[in-house]
């Protein structure tokens, strides 16, 4: 197993979607990593908490876990208990060209937006899921001309409930999160550029260099350092794939040597910035 304070890119799409069943009969304990597609986990079965960002969510069997592609996550698995889940992975980009006006993807911006990750559906909402998983499943099956058009057409109904649950603003589950953490992660986003040191960071929710460290760590599973580079890289890598200069890029990202910065790249995502681009 990887060491759990490292945070890695896991998982490729080369499809505009992949469908997965999962049922286990032990669980383990996954690294802080991230997707560069966004991500649906329908729990059936079993005890698990999901950290996304600086927020842990208990699921519970049906809950809906959305994430963001980019977002760092990770999955604390229960063993003592069978774990069922439907895991989606979802290329936002086939979606919203194949659907342009549907807002298919709009539930994961309001999940990064309002930091509300988890939807709890109700019992008629979850007999719509079931529904769909028996639909799907069968049609995943079929070889017969026009199942894979079938398939998409599925795929873009469930998006569309899980959209309509969103926006129901379901409650959400209990989350175990420090507002001042939680504060200084909203700050380090919007601020890459920026002045991130420790010592900043601390200052700026009035907290001791030691105290902060200790929470920062136990809040997101990650050192400081270690959080500020890895944001800062996927804008950097976001800018470089939209056509921005690697150099500029990496100095927008708030990299100061670039020698630096394509280490760190090159370390991070396998490839050179000139790679991605």
């Amino acid at each position: 197993m990887k060491n759990s304070n490292s945070i890695s890119r896991e998982g490729y799409l080369h499809e505009n979607y992949h469908y997965f069943h999962l049922r286990d009969t032990a669980g383990q304990e996954r690294s802080f990593h991230f997707h560069d597609f966004d991500k649906i986990v329908l729990l059936l079965s079993g005890k698990v908490d999901y950290t996304v960002e600086n927020t842990v969510y208990p699921l519970q069997p049906w809950s809906l876990l959305l994430v963001r592609h980019h977002a760092i996550h990770r999955a604390l698995i229960d063993v003592s208990a069978p774990y069922e889940r439907i895991i989606l992975y979802l290329d936002p980009g086939f979606f919203e060209r194949v659907f342009p006006s549907a807002g298919l993807m709009d539930c994961f911006r309001m999940a990064d937006r309002t930091g509300r990750c988890l939807l709890l559906p109700d019992e008629g909402q979850r007999k719509e899921l079931s529904a769909f998983l028996t639909s799907f499943e069968k049609a995943l099956r079929d070889e017969r001309p026009g199942s894979d058009t079938m398939c998409d057409t599925l795929i873009a109904q469930l998006l569309i409930t899980v959209n309509r649950i969103s926006a129901a603003d379901a409650p959400a589950a209990d989350r175990a999160v420090d507002e001042k953490i939680g504060r200084t992660l909203s700050y380090i986003n919007e601020n890459l550029a920026a002045d991130l040191s420790i010592d900043t960071l601390a200052d700026r929710v009035f907290l001791s260099r030691y105290h902060f460290m200790r929470l920062f760590k136990e809040q997101t599973g990650s050192t400081v350092h270690q959080y500020v580079r890895q944001k800062r890289l996927l804008y950097a890598a976001r800018l470089i794939r939209e056509g921005v200069p690697a150099v500029r890029a990496a100095g927008d990202a708030g990299f100061n040597d670039y020698s630096v910065f394509h280490r760190a790249f090159r370390t991070s995502f396998g490839i050179s910035p000139t790679d991605l681009k």
